[in-house]
């Protein structure tokens, strides 16, 4: 059985998308389509913008997600039988799946980006990987620390979790979090804490936008980041999305979820190969190739 598997932010890179545009016609049109629908040119910040503005979460999102559908809906037969998106990568999918029309999706990214960095001005929060650490450790540790807050964030692979929270709160548990053995805590350079109750202000005004969209039965199973299972009810599918915002990534165990639901081939659609990595990491005798 084959998965198609979305990337998030993160994925990023200058120049992106420029051969699509250039060697596909369906991917031009969503591009060109993509570029009326946000009211700028998202195409010339992708194509010719710095690394700088390709880093700005208000542009990273709606790209990475304009990408990932139309290399998804480009390829000479997008034929599925699940989808799965790493935390922004979730709104592709469901875009990819039939759940939301193009338009609708790519306008959900710009909500999400915008209401998450505003979340992010808030108050000083930050994100850092966690290497070589049990989950059950990196839990236990950031459940220790009550006087700030820091939460698992995602859960990418065996031995790399990223954690979430206010900057200090990040700064103590690294401490710990070397003394209980982590060969690294290396902090990622983020707007904030995505993924933790700092997004609550996000996922408030995210919701909104969410409610007022028309959700379809996808034409395949979802795995969704909160619970790592298949999805196919659209009012489910609406509320999980929603708690994404402050709930941790699944995705080591949306991935073995999916081998054990019959998966056999993953396909990456998007920038880069980051999914590529991580699922190789988790099962590393299952076919992992990028579109």
């Amino acid at each position: 059985m084959k998965a198609y598997v979305f990337p998030g932010q993160g994925s990023q890179f200058r120049g992106m998308g420029l051969d699509l545009y250039q060697n596909s016609e369906t991917a031009r049109r969503l591009f060109d389509q993509a570029n009326e629908v946000l009211g700028y040119n998202l195409t010339t910040i992708m194509f010719e913008g710095s690394d700088e503005d390709l880093k700005q979460t208000i542009y990273t999102q709606p790209a990475v997600f304009l990408h990932g559908v139309a290399m998804a809906l480009s390829a000479e037969s997008f034929a599925t039988d699940m989808v799965a998106g790493h935390s922004l990568g979730e709104l592709s999918a469901l875009t990819a799946a039939g759940v939301l029309s193009f338009e609708d999706g790519l306008r959900l990214a710009s909500v999400r980006a915008t209401a998450m960095q505003r979340a992010c001005e808030l108050v000083a929060s930050t994100m850092a990987a966690v290497l070589n650490l049990p989950d059950d450790v990196i839990e236990r540790i950031c459940a220790e620390i009550t006087e700030e807050v820091v939460v698992p964030a995602n859960y990418n692979c065996p031995g790399q979790v990223v954690i979430s929270g206010s900057v200090l709160g990040i700064q103590l548990a690294e401490e710990k979090l070397k003394a209980a053995g982590a060969k690294r805590v290396l902090q990622l350079a983020v707007g904030g804490a995505f993924h933790s109750p700092f997004m609550e202000p996000a996922r408030t005004e995210f919701a909104e936008a969410v409610e007022l969209m028309p959700f379809k039965a996808p034409r395949c199973p979802v795995y969704q980041n909160v619970n790592a299972q298949p999805v196919t009810d659209p009012t489910q599918l609406k509320a999980n999305l929603i708690a994404q915002l402050t709930s941790p990534v699944r995705w080591t165990q949306s991935v073995e979820r999916m081998i054990a639901d019959g998966a056999t081939e993953f396909l990456e659609c998007g920038p880069g190969k980051v999914l590529q990595g991580l699922i190789k990491k988790i099962n590393p005798s299952i076919s992992v190739a990028g579109i």
